[in-house]
Order: structure tokens, then C-alpha cells, then sequence
């Protein structure tokens, strides 16, 4: 059974464009993974602060696998400072 998760980041105020960059530099290593079936993220028009990360793995140790990748180490270590609010849904398909 796939896994698709739906995280959403609020940048602090001063933080945008990090918090971008940051999002960004997450995209093309997690959709090169084993198991990534669909990895985006979205900045909202009219929140631009807000961001929404979209991923879906194929299966839970594929997400665990993604737990344990130098980018997502990387990101978990360094997202603190630019993020006001940090939160995730996991979603199911209907």
C-alpha cells in the first residue's frame, strides 16, 4: 500500500526565500529514490509564506529509506530557523 503524506511549512516572515531553497534543494534527490512515486512542492499564490510538500512512496520502508537520506538529514537539521509552523496530514486516496 502506497504512502502519500501532505507536510506544510509556514516560513517565518524573513525566511521565505530560504525556506524555498531549502524545500527545493529536497525535490530531485527523494523522486531519484527507490520507492518515490511523486514528490512536489507548492508555494500558495495568495499565502506565499505557506508551502505544501506532496510525497508519495510506494511503500513505508521506502519513506523510511527517505528518513535516512543525506538530503533529508540535511533538511531536518537546517529548516528550524526559517519555519514560524511546521505540520502533516497523511492522506488517503478515495
Amino acid at each position: 500500500m502506497s504512502i502519500t503524506k501532505k507536510v506544510t511549512f509556514i516560513a517565518k516572515e524573513d525566511c521565505i526565500e530560504q525556506m524555498k531553497e531549502l524545500l527545493r534543494t529536497m525535490v530531485q534527490p527523494s523522486k531519484e529514490e527507490k520507492g518515490c512515486l511523486a514528490y512536489d512542492i507548492f508555494q500558495l499564490k495568495d499565502a506565499p509564506k505557506e508551502f505544501l510538500v506532496v510525497e508519495s512512496w510506494a511503500n513505508n520502508d521506502a519513506l523510511e529509506g527517505h528518513k535516512h537520506s543525506a538530503h533529508y538529514k540535511f533538511y531536518k537539521e537546517n529548516y528550524e530557523p526559517f519555519c514560524a509552523q511546521k505540520y502533516s496530514d497523511d492522506l488517503e486516496i478515495i
